[in-house]
């Protein structure tokens, strides 16, 4: 992959098919079109996509609630996994975040994640707690990250 060809931007209206699509690939809980059709026009979040060659490989996402982010649906097509995608995503959503007035973020994630637990580590997040049995479709637990 020629990551020269990637685009990272704000996801549009016109993206919530083509993402939701990508979460339920993903995810065994995915979100539906709705609600990311919600997000793109919630003042209070910023979601990005990652688009190469015209495909959407990547999403992420962040709400804004009284100064702080929570960080949600980091995804990347299995395929092009390995590339930096999500740190990329990250880091651009971090960024706008910031200056949207975020002072610090947070997200959960599998225990058993630990390739994701390592990339948000190498941004800066650090752990801060257990959620029980947070996940479901397999039941783990979450483990709540923070970067402030």
């Amino acid at each position: 992959m020629n990551t020269s060809e990637l685009v990272i931007r704000r996801m549009q209206r016109e993206d919530t098919a083509a993402v939701s699509q990508l979460e339920a690939e993903i995810f065994s809980m995915p979100w539906s079109e709705n609600a990311f059709r919600e997000m793109a026009e919630a003042e209070n979040a910023i979601y990005m996509v990652a688009v190469y060659k015209g495909n959407i490989v990547g999403n992420c996402g962040v709400r804004n609630i009284l100064g702080e982010g929570e960080i949600t649906n980091v995804a990347v097509r299995q395929e092009y996994r390995g590339f930096g995608i999500s740190k990329l995503m990250l880091q651009q959503l971090l960024s706008e975040g910031s200056a949207d007035g975020i002072e610090a973020f947070t997200l959960e994630v599998r225990r058993s994640n630990i390739p994701a637990i390592s990339l948000y580590e190498s941004l800066g997040f650090e752990l801060s707690g257990v959620r029980p049995r947070f996940y479901e479709r397999p039941v783990e637990d979450a483990l709540v990250m923070w970067k402030r």
